[in-house]
């Protein structure tokens, strides 16, 4: 076992390349171990295990820094630099996250979860070296699918005027998370198909020196290219052109569906269970089928949107993917709805700041008849510290002209899209809830008196079973409501409130800091009613356990249950005081 040696990527420097590629095979049989039992990103680290080798073979980590884009394809890294446990003892699993970390390794530059920055951020790197008289070389390696973001072309602009000293390794797969899509993949493909042998191409005509490498799950010829360029002045390409999967049967067959997976072993069995995805396709599959100018817009996230390759199909020229391109998603849907189209631009909430400006300006001053579907954006979606979905409520509420709805349920879900595609005429975002869809219809507000509970979106079934536990222990009937519009407060709702409740307590399914509780507070503090305000605090909790910070937030029917007849008791004492 060579893999068991390994505590540093110095372990490395004396393998000759039967080693290097025994080393390899080993790294390739620990990811499919692990990935049988606990899943993960599993297509992107089988293509770049010999590239990883390689790298590690060539470079000196950590005085050399090597910058992995997006960063979900490091697993081999972290098993040669110190943490090889995380990857071959079960038990280890879980100490390591699926990104880079600082944290976790001085291999580490950065914290990375979002994509196309790893050009920009090493060229920064190069530049600051250079000018500090600092020694180290950089690499930074970024797949083809990242290329299409804009950030990762304007940091070739930048490298290519400024850097003497930087390496670029574009891993080349033919693929992002499902198919690429874009011109650029035209000239990656003649690149491919003339092995690398032309005179110009797309870097070359940024001022980068470029090398291409066929076989890039082969130790050899990578070794080669990569020591070519370390040696070479000015800035560099290393074209590689590996295959997703590579090793692993069924990830190379379907690349998308293994991009990143559960468990291989062990899963469930029988009919899934409806989840969100199914009822936010749905809908946009039946609209999309009987209305030819309902688009729907994505970014390189259509598998984890629940669009299938054959829904893709099916729907034609009415599905978009821009790539990953988010800010490009908003400003051409823009576009498309002052064309007479209806789109629907879909985005996770984590990849909703990569688009904020277009939000702001395009959607929101331009007023345009665009609606935008925020998914993932719950305490319930993704958990790693990269991929948080918490902060949209507070990001779109602060934007003028844009109506951000919270339904709570399937039917409201629908309809708010119904609204906001045929009835209003300006810019609609409708937030996706979390947890398991709830198919039954809820009433829209429970009249009582006293104290007032209002949950949003996700946790307004919190606050209706908070109220009945109100109801239980002190024969007070809570009011509860629903609002549905979290971007603002209606004077209307505010007066609603204000009237006959002493106490009004807020849940939402993000930060409470900026969010709709706040807005809330400010709107019935002149109205002299105190509002508790219930959501997340503002911080980045890595790979949480969702229930967890549920209760610590004192968001379960329970805890909240306990803080209305607080805040009565505390209003009386106030009454009692004047």
């Amino acid at each position: 076992m060579y893999l068991e040696t390994i505590d540093s990527p110095r372990d490395l420097k004396g393998m000759g390349v039967a080693e290097l590629e025994a080393l390899a095979a080993e790294v390739r049989d620990a990811l499919m171990a692990r990935a049988r039992t606990h899943g993960g990103h599993l297509g992107p680290n089988l293509g770049v295990v010999e590239l990883t080798v390689a790298l590690h073979r060539v470079f000196d980590s950590p005085t050399d820094t090597i910058v992995f884009d997006v960063s979900h394809q490091t697993y081999a890294h972290k098993m040669l630099t110190g943490r090889k446990e995380a990857f071959l003892d079960p038990a280890h699993y879980d100490d390591v996250s699926g990104f880079s970390s600082p944290s976790e390794s001085e291999h580490d530059p950065f914290v990375l979860g979002h994509t196309s920055t790893s050009v920009g951020l090493a060229a920064g790197i190069s530049r600051g070296r250079a000018m500090a008289g600092t020694e180290g070389h950089v690499v930074a390696v970024i797949g083809d699918g990242s290329l299409s973001g804009g950030e990762a072309f304007e940091g070739l602009d930048v490298a290519g005027e400024l850097c003497d000293d930087l390496v670029v390794v574009v891993n080349d797969n033919a693929m992002s998370i499902a198919e690429n899509h874009g011109s650029l993949y035209e000239e990656l493909r003649r690149l491919r198909e003339a092995g690398g042998d032309v005179e110009r191409n797309f870097f070359t005509d940024l001022g980068f020196s470029y090398r291409y490498v066929e076989d890039g799950n082969s130790v050899a010829p990578l070794v080669s290219a990569l020591e070519a360029a370390r040696d070479a002045s000015g800035p560099q390409v290393v074209h590689v052109h590996t295959e997703k999967g590579h090793g692993y049967g069924p990830a190379v067959d379907d690349p998308e569906t293994f991009h990143n997976v559960g468990p291989l072993e062990g899963g469930a069995h029988g009919a899934a269970p409806l989840a969100w995805s199914d009822v936010t396709t749905g809908y946009l599959n039946r609209r999309m089928a009987a209305d030819p100018s309902t688009m729907t817009v994505v970014a390189a996230t259509p598998t984890g949107l629940g669009f299938t390759p054959a829904m893709r199909t099916a729907a034609g020229r009415q599905f978009v993917d821009v790539g990953i391109a988010e800010a490009t998603a908003l400003t051409f849907s823009v576009g498309l709805a002052s064309a007479g189209m209806r789109p629907v631009v879909c985005l996770y909430s984590t990849f909703l700041g990569r688009a904020y400006d277009q939000v702001v300006q395009e959607l929101g001053v331009n007023r345009a008849h665009a609606v935008l579907m925020v998914d993932r954006g719950s305490v319930y979606s993704m958990t790693d510290a990269t991929h948080l979905g918490l902060g949209d409520i507070a990001m779109l509420g602060a934007i003028p002209h844009v109506t951000y709805l919270a339904p709570a349920t399937v039917p409201e879900f629908e309809a708010m899209m119904d609204w906001a595609l045929d009835t209003c005429d300006g810019p609609v975002a409708v937030k996706v809830p979390g947890g398991a869809p709830m198919e039954n219809a809820l009433p829209d507000v429970v009249r009582g008196s006293r104290v007032a509970i209002v949950g949003a979106g996700t946790f307004y079934p919190c606050a209706l079973e908070a109220a009945r536990i109100v109801r239980e222990r002190s024969g007070i009937e809570p009011t509860v409501l629903n609002p549905r519009v979290v971007s603002d407060v209606d004077p209307e709702l505010a007066a609603f409130l204000a009237e006959g409740h002493d106490a009004v307590i807020t849940l939402e399914d993000g930060f409470a800091d900026g969010g709709f509780g706040q807005k809330v507070a400010a709107a019935l503090a002149p109205l002299g009613v105190a509002v508790v305000v219930r959501g997340f605090p503002k911080d980045v909790p890595d790979r949480y356990d969702p229930d967890t910070l549920v209760e610590q937030a004192r968001m379960t029917p329970e805890l909240v249950a306990e803080d209305a007849l607080a805040a009565l008791g505390a209003a009386a004492e106030r009454r009692a005081a004047r």
